[in-house]
């Protein structure tokens, strides 16, 4: 089963740590990648830019309209993800409590089940 691991960003609370704290989330992210490449779980894991560099395209008409930033103003914003093969919801919620940003109250750790991929359903 595939599930998708979602990291929520909240800035204030990444700037509050100290700069021991922002390299032990670091470190950890590091041991966890290595640990679920190791056990073959790991389908691939991407770390996202900061929102102030996004655009979001909509289209008004038949022209395309670009807007820079983020669509909405909110404190958290999607940091990036893991997305894992294993053999069930309880592996990937523990696989989930592993990640460092877990253990950060104001940071948040979402698992969400893949329903499909390459126009296949897999749920």
């Amino acid at each position: 089963m595939r599930f998708l691991i979602s990291l929520h960003i909240n800035p204030a609370v990444l700037d509050a740590l100290t700069d021991e704290e922002k390299a032990a989330i670091g470190d950890g992210h590091g041991k966890f990648i290595e640990e679920i490449k190791a056990s073959g779980e790991l389908i691939t894991t991407l770390a996202l830019a900061d929102p102030s560099r996004s655009a979001v395209v909509s289209v008004r008409g038949e022209a395309p309209v670009v807007t820079d930033g983020p669509y909405v103003e909110a404190k958290e914003f999607l940091g990036g993800f893991y997305l894992v093969d294993c053999e069930d919801r309880e592996r990937a919620l523990a696989l989930a409590a592993k990640i460092p940003d877990a253990a950060i109250e104001g940071l948040g750790v979402e698992v969400r089940q893949v329903m499909f991929a390459d126009g296949n359903l897999d749920a």
